[in-house]
């Protein structure tokens, strides 16, 4: 893969989920019902440093759940014959609650519909939220992020590749060729 450009360096990253902290306490005016969800693998990181900024910002602890997608994909038979299932975890009730479901890269929108769909099976959240690293556009779906670090208009050509520190050992957003 070709590195076509770098649009998040890690101070950058730091900031936009600074700010989506402050959107989710502005938006819910408080931060009483709110859980954390992050979509495995990338957005559980994320979720993770969003509830980090909401304590810091409120001084009040948000859940964090972890949701394992796997099984509700429409395209599980073309990704493996023998996909790996790592779990969801998800140690707070949902009913009544406003989840915020978190992830790296909005693209088409079939993930967060499978997210929806995982979440259902724990329970009927009051409201279900979104707040992505990246919204890249072409979706496929009708479905719009209520939080986004950075919109990034991108061809289909075109992969955003997020790099987290917890992960890949750097905190980086670039965008690469095929």
């Amino acid at each position: 893969m070709q590195i076509k450009s770098q649009i998040m360096d890690s101070a950058q990253m730091e900031r936009s989920i600074q700010r989506m902290a402050h959107e989710i306490i502005e938006q819910n005016r408080g931060l009483e019902r709110i859980r954390l969800v992050g979509i495995r693998s990338r957005g559980v990181p994320l979720a993770q440093r969003l509830s980090d900024y909401l304590k810091l910002i409120s001084n009040q602890e948000i859940a964090v759940g972890i949701l394992d997608i796997t099984l509700y994909r429409d395209d599980l038979s073309t990704i493996s014959h023998q996909p790996v299932i790592k779990g969801s975890e998800l140690d707070f009730e949902i009913e009544d609650a406003i989840v915020v479901l978190v992830d790296d890269v909005l693209y088409t929108g079939r993930t967060v519909r499978a997210a929806i769909d995982a979440l259902m099976d724990f329970g009927r959240p009051r409201q279900i939220q979104l707040a992505v690293l990246i919204d890249r556009g072409h979706r496929e779906l009708p479905i719009k992020a209520d939080y986004v670090g950075k919109n990034v208009p991108t061809s289909k050509e075109e992969i955003i590749k997020v790099s987290l520190k917890d992960i890949d050992g750097e905190d980086s957003v670039k965008i690469v060729l095929a």
